[in-house]
């Protein structure tokens, strides 16, 4: 039997959040739910973020405002190259016809991981008006896209949200085989370049823990966000010689 939770907190536009410590816990119907309402405004996403806070609704929901306890998240120390995708990404790394661009179709590549088909879930939540507002948040500098390109062709990639130094993966997709991983190992290689160390992956899957993503407690990962806010923003541009930051390891 699940526990008793507290109502939730509605939320007008412009409104604060409420603090993350009175998201529904473990055992709940819906452990880290937050709250509801609110706005998807680059403003009121940034805010979100900066306190651990994203967007996860379907369709036919209100905006659901959400802050996981334990939190996934990928050290990029602690990346796992197994040695199958170890071989692609050399295949990848070593043919011409092949590269790593960042942002330049974010629109694509949102659509594309909203179209991707989800093991387990009938649909998607990425919305057309989610589409709209992390496209607008990438207008305003704040999300970002790494692609996998093939003979001029995007075959895969993933989109994120970087604060400074915090980094904040959201979804990812592939047309190709492992086009969706290399897309993140080229993440992982970039934020190695830049001194950032970590990926937030929000919550817990087979797959991000097969590539070495792990749990910590809420607090540790807003303490390491709230001190990833403090550096400049780098700038997001990707170079083959990235690729040494995790091939030589």
């Amino acid at each position: 039997m699940s526990n008793l939770s507290p109502p939730l907190p509605w939320m007008e536009p412009g409104d604060p959040f409420p603090a993350v410590e009175s998201a529904w816990v473990s055992g709940s119907e819906a452990p880290g739910l937050l709250a509801v309402g609110g706005d998807l405004e680059v403003a009121t996403l940034e805010r979100a973020y900066s306190r651990g806070i994203f967007p996860w609704f379907s369709d036919g929901q209100p905006i659901l405002w959400w802050s996981p306890d334990p939190r996934m998240v990928l050290q990029t120390a602690n990346f796992r190259l197994h040695r199958s995708l170890r071989q692609a990404l050399v295949r990848f790394v070593n043919d011409t016809r092949c590269e790593i661009r960042f942002d330049s179709v974010f629109s694509q590549v949102i659509q594309a991981c909203a179209n991707a088909p989800r093991r387990g879930q009938p649909g998607t939540w990425i919305l057309p008006e989610m589409v709209q507002a992390y496209t607008d948040l990438h207008r305003a500098g704040t999300a970002h896209s790494v692609e996998t390109w093939i003979d001029g062709k995007l075959v895969g990639g993933l989109y994120c949200v970087a604060l400074g130094h915090a980094v904040f993966g959201e979804s990812m997709f592939a047309l190709e085989t492992d086009a969706s991983k290399i897309a993140l190992a080229a993440l992982v290689a970039f934020c190695r370049a830049m001194g950032m160390g970590a990926i937030d992956c929000q919550q817990n899957t087979t797959h991000l823990s097969s590539l070495g993503a792990t749990e910590v407690p809420r607090a540790a990962f807003l303490a390491h966000i709230l001190q990833a806010q403090r550096h400049r923003p780098v700038d997001w541009h990707f170079t083959p010689l990235y690729w040494n930051h995790i091939l030589s390891a």
